[in-house]
């Protein structure tokens, strides 16, 4: 029986640097580590590790795949990859066929920045690995320059600019990774395109075998884990292609589905509520309302 390794938890980048066989770094809450100069071999392979910091990852090129928690991720193509603190993640056991950067910085190096406080709107920390970055040739160019600018400026000397300088260089990154992703968004649309068809389906499958009743309304947590995606990322790519995020695309429907019970049982308006999973029918027709500018009883009337 093979043995499950217990979760380390790394709460400082010193500690994580000693792991790699890296030197201490220049600035405590922050380092850049370039793949081909990193030494995992002080991490058991198949290790559990927790950081209390960011991670963002470059690979330029990889051969084989990296595994994240019960997937894996091929980075064949290369690409970006985002880590929130305390997630969990396993050593991998091909470091030396990667060629790219992992940067690392501790939520205290941004705290007294707006970045700080706007970190939580890059939902991409909290994607699974499988549904990292892939980058075009001129995109890893531009990511690469980045990398390396911020390595030449973690080289200088710490000054009162440093932490400046820094911090708008880790902001323009994920700017970039943000516009990046919205275009994988677009240019995946034949594979997002089946997710949205999966998505209906299990809508449709949930409102057919009445699972209302017994489970209530369908949840982001039961569609994101139904479909093996993370929730911010489902929420994201639903939100560049139809405009609505995750929990909108459910309530629209709810509603549509709840038309077509209006129009088509004698049903009351509480029976209609409780089948599609409301626990009071009060907050069924004000969510109605809210959706539509008519009460259900207004729209049932109006039908005939």
């Amino acid at each position: 029986m093979q043995r499950r390794l217990a979760v380390i938890h790394i709460e400082s980048i010193s500690q994580l640097m000693r792991s790699m066989g890296q030197p201490a770094p220049l600035h405590p809450l922050i380092a850049l580590v370039d793949y081909s100069k990193a030494d995992a071999e002080m991490l058991e392979k198949g290790q559990m590790i927790s950081l209390e910091f960011y991670k963002i990852s470059f690979k330029n090129k990889f051969k084989g795949q990296v595994k994240y928690g019960q997937g894996y991720y091929d980075f064949e193509e290369g690409g970006l990859a985002f880590l929130g603190p305390r997630q969990v993640v396993i050593a991998t056991e091909d470091m030396n066929s990667y060629e790219g950067f992992a940067l690392f910085f501790h939520p205290d190096f941004i705290r007294d920045y707006p970045l700080g406080r706007s970190i939580h709107q890059y939902g991409f920390f909290s994607y699974e690995v499988s549904e990292a970055l892939f980058l075009s040739a001129k995109e890893k160019e531009i990511i690469e320059g980045l990398f390396r600018t911020i390595g030449i400026e973690l080289q200088n000397n710490i000054d009162a600019f440093s932490q400046n300088v820094l911090v708008s260089q880790i902001e323009l990154l994920l700017s970039y990774s943000d516009r990046f992703y919205n275009r994988q968004f677009l240019t995946r649309k034949a594979v997002n395109h089946q997710i949205i068809i999966a998505f209906d389906r299990l809508l449709k499958e949930y409102f057919d075998k009445d699972d209302g009743l017994q489970k209530g309304l369908p949840s982001v947590q039961f569609i994101s884990a139904s479909l093996k995606l993370s929730q911010h990322y489902l929420s994201d790519m639903l939100r560049s292609l139809t405009g609505f995020n995750t929990q909108q695309y459910i309530q629209n429907a709810v509603i549509e589905k709840a038309k077509e019970k209006l129009a088509t049982t004698n049903l009351s308006i509480s029976e209609i509520a409780y089948e599609l999973g409301f626990g009071h029918s009060q907050s069924f027709s004000k969510l109605f309302k809210n959706k539509t500018t008519q009460s259900p009883s207004a729209f049932r009337a109006g039908l005939k």
